[in-house]
C-alpha cells in the first residue's frame, strides 16, 4: 500500500510560461517542503506519472493544454489501475470557469476546481488554502 505522501511533489501542469513563473514564485514565497514539478502539457505529466515510483502530493492542472488536455489527462489517470491506486488528489486550476467545465470536472471526480486569480496576493491565498487543506486531509495514502 502507498505510504503517506504529504512530502511528495506537487505536480503542476501549465502550458503558459507566465503562469508557470507566477506559480513558481508563489510556491517559493509560501515555502512548502514539497518539490514543485512543472509540466507544459498533459502528455508529459502522464509520462512522468507512469514512469515514477513517487506518489505526488497532488496534481494541479490547467484545463486547456496542448497534446492532452486536463479532462483527458484526468480520464486517463482514472482508467489506469496503477495510477488510480495512488489516490493522487487532482485539482483543476484554470481561467476557464464555465458551468460546463465545472460540471465536467466534477463528473470526472476531481477534488477541486479553482480559478486562477490575476493578483499575486489572491493566487497566494488560493495556493495556501489548497496546500493547507490537503496537508490536513486524511487520504488513503496516509495508511
Amino acid at each position: 500500500m502507498p505510504t503517506s505522501n504529504g512530502q511528495g511533489p506537487v505536480i503542476v501542469i501549465e502550458d503558459d510560461a507566465d503562469d508557470r513563473m507566477l506559480l513558481d514564485e508563489v510556491f517559493r514565497k509560501l515555502d512548502y517542503d514539497n518539490r514543485i514539478i512543472f509540466f507544459p502539457d498533459g502528455q508529459a505529466a502522464l509520462d512522468f506519472l507512469n514512469l515514477t515510483e513517487i506518489t505526488p502530493f497532488l496534481i494541479l492542472s490547467d484545463i486547456n493544454l496542448p497534446k492532452l488536455d486536463g479532462f483527458a489527462l484526468r480520464s486517463k489517470i482514472r482508467m489506469d489501475a496503477q495510477l488510480q491506486i495512488k489516490c493522487i488528489p487532482y485539482l483543476f486550476f484554470s481561467t476557464s470557469s464555465s458551468q460546463k467545465s465545472v460540471v465536467d470536472a466534477y463528473s470526472l471526480s476531481v477534488q477541486g476546481f479553482f480559478i486562477k486569480q490575476n493578483s499575486m496576493a489572491e493566487m497566494e491565498k488560493t495556493i495556501q488554502v489548497i496546500m493547507e487543506y490537503w496537508t490536513r486531509c486524511v487520504s488513503p495514502n496516509n495508511f
